[in-house]
């Protein structure tokens, strides 16, 4: 299984993430996306496959509650890619993407045993 785990480097939540793929010999490779950000193509892909922008972005992170009211209403695919590209910690975290492209956020143990050690 080639897996990508997408977050950013000083992140809680992805630096537990990447321990327990580690202790569980999980092989992956990591991209903080504030040093390379991520295509316009693959973050509509990914806010598709989770059912939405919404499940995407992390709407009770202090980087969404410290924007403008004015900025926390996006209207299309192109105002959520800008809000995203002037503020990638928005993006939840981390996100994991299999090597069928199949795309997951957040951390749990009990979904990443499930999703990465079952055979």
């Amino acid at each position: 299984m080639s897996l990508v785990l997408y977050g950013l480097n000083k992140c809680s939540t992805c630096i537990k993430a990447r321990a327990w793929l580690d202790s569980h010999g999980v092989t992956h490779s990591f991209v903080d996306y504030r040093d390379h950000p991520i295509a316009p193509a693959l973050l509509r892909d990914w806010a598709a496959q989770l059912g939405g922008w919404e499940k995407l972005v992390n709407r009770a992170s202090m980087t969404w509650r410290n924007l403008p009211e004015s900025a926390r209403s996006p209207d299309s695919d192109d105002a959520w890619l800008a809000l995203i590209a002037a503020h990638p910690a928005l993006v939840r975290r981390p996100v994991a993407v299999d090597g069928a492209g199949k795309v997951g956020v957040g951390f749990r143990e009990a979904s990443y045993s499930a999703r990465f050690l079952a055979a």
